[in-house]
């Protein structure tokens, strides 16, 4: 099946039909329908699946000696923050078996194994956590904290897991596997502009963190409470986004104030809480520290000031990722010597190999929680638009086609038949 056969069969899933924007939160229909579809493309391609413990899929394309250790494993994940973009996520996904079906074609043959992977909740739309599965996978959260876990309905992460026969006491760091896996290599749209060729190769991930702000006051009738008796936790509330966005021009940050809560959400009632979540990225570790506990203290005076009281709770942060340098420059040279990295017109690019663009990214992958375990690398397709997480996400026909060839070329330089590892390979374990 065909790159564009795949990606119209996935495109209706999930997508609200008047804004355009996709509503493919972990474990509800739309996203149990992407589930679907990815065992069914694996079953086309006589591939074998594999669910982990903690709710990631795998679909395993193996070598004729059978051999399972030293993988090369792509892919990326299937669910979508709230009215998303199309191709954040499944890009990854459908350009993998769309570059097993070429290997296949140009008749490959493997020395280690291929898989291509759908990670669980990676966007944290639904239970708070981005890349919750290869967290998990990779021991970055407690299974005890992510087992308490609720959705904005009140389920836990726990039930959701058994009503879909997963054990949650079974979540958690899983070494075999992690083991059996000798890189990983994740294709993805860049969020950005920053992109001006089909393909590019990310250096790094910037640090970046979720933080929750609650506020407690006093509910009471709108109409009848004389202002200098309230205890409205709306106005601390509307004094920390404000605080936001000044302390993130003064550190050279981006805070965002994106998902917001109120009690009891009435129009002619004064809300008794508002709890808020803020997300906090910048170029250096400190930097965004520092914009977060300025905000912080600029939230407690104003809780102070109109007699509410305010909490704070980290849920999660991951400091800078660099790549694997040997992998991610591998990936840069296999690119230089193909015409998908051909440049524009303009001056000569900076960073990285010959003519191939080499960049950062503000935006957090399983990829990164990844590179904690294993060498990882990233491959970015043009975004003409530069929007992401919004129904304007975009990548041209031709540059998804040039996403393909080029991770294509990247598998078959990592997994093809080579009586050596590739560099960035991980030794494979003795015995």
């Amino acid at each position: 099946m065909s790159f564009e056969e795949m990606w119209a069969d996935l495109l209706p899933i999930g997508r609200d039909p008047d804004s355009g924007g996709y509503h493919r939160f972990a474990w509800t229909p739309p996203e149990l329908e992407c589930r679907a579809w990815f065992v069914d493309e694996a079953r086309k391609r006589d591939l074998e699946i594999e669910t982990d413990a903690n709710g990631n899929l795998f679909a395993w394309w193996l070598p004729a000696d059978s051999s399972r250790g030293d993988a090369v494993l792509t892919g990326s994940h299937l669910d979508s923050v709230p009215g998303g973009g199309a191709y954040d996520g499944p890009l990854g996904i459908v350009s993998a078996f769309a570059a097993i079906d070429l290997l296949r074609e140009r008749r490959v043959q493997l020395a280690r194994p291929i898989g291509v992977a759908a990670f669980a909740e990676e966007e944290g739309a639904r239970f708070g956590v981005a890349c919750l599965g290869s967290r998990l996978l990779s021991g970055a959260i407690a299974p005890y904290r992510a087992r308490g876990l609720r959705d904005r309905d009140g389920h836990a992460f726990a039930d959701v897991l058994t009503r879909h026969g997963l054990d949650p006491e079974r979540i958690g760091p899983d070494d075999d596997l992690l083991g059996r896996i000798g890189c990983h290599v994740e294709l993805h749209i860049e969020q950005g502009r920053a992109l001006d060729v089909p393909v590019g190769v990310a250096s790094a991930i910037v640090p970046h963190g979720r933080w929750r702000f609650g506020f407690t006051g006093e509910g009471n009738h709108a109409g009848t409470t004389h202002l200098k008796d309230r205890r409205d936790p709306m106005l601390p509330f509307a004094h920390l986004v404000l605080a936001a966005r000044q302390a993130a021009e003064r550190h050279g940050t981006l805070t965002t104030v994106g998902k917001v809560e109120v009690t009891p959400n009435g129009v002619n009632a004064i809300a008794s809480s508002v709890t808020a979540w803020l997300d906090g990225r910048g170029p250096a570790d400190d930097a965004v520290r520092r914009t977060v506990a300025e905000i912080h203290e600029a939230a407690q005076k104003a809780a102070r000031e109109h007699g509410v009281t305010v909490d704070l709770a980290e849920e999660s942060y991951s400091e800078v990722v660099g790549f694997d340098t040997t992998l991610r420059d591998r990936l840069a040279e296999t690119l230089a010597r193909s015409e998908n990295a051909a440049q524009p017109s303009g001056p000569e690019p900076s960073g990285g190999p010959g003519s191939v663009r080499v960049l950062p990214t503000g935006a957090g992958h399983d990829a990164g929680i990844l590179a904690s375990r294993l060498p990882t690398a990233m491959l970015f397709v043009r975004n003409p638009t530069g929007i992401s997480h919004a129904p304007a996400e975009h990548a041209d026909r031709d540059d998804c086609l040039a996403g393909v060839e080029a991770l294509t070329i990247a598998l078959e330089e990592l997994a093809g038949g080579l009586e050596e590892p590739a560099a960035g390979l991980k030794a494979p374990a003795a015995g």
